[in-house]
């Protein structure tokens, strides 16, 4: 996604919709995280569960991202058979 919109590709009203929302929903859960990160380190210097932390809403993210792509390429296939029945 990143890459077609440093490209310049044009994008819908609704695509630029689901980006944000996208973004927003990411951003929301990731200061809800440090929040309660920073609950859990208040008064201790260790910074390495912030980054382990980190790492996970990451992970988690990219994981979501992956599940959506491919079930949007389950549904293409499912019309494009369906389509191909009907011819």
């Amino acid at each position: 996604m990143i890459k077609a919109l440093k490209e310049g590709a044009s994008y819908s009203q609704r695509d630029t919709l689901e980006i944000l929302t996208e973004f927003s929903s990411f951003k929301d859960r990731v200061i809800k995280k440090f929040k309660d990160l920073a609950k859990e380190l208040e008064g201790k210097p260790n910074e390495h569960d912030l980054w382990v932390n980190l790492f996970m809403i990451s992970c988690d993210y990219a994981e979501e991202q992956n599940n959506k792509r491919q079930k949007e390429e389950k549904d293409k296939d499912k019309d494009k058979d369906s389509v191909q029945k009907v011819s």
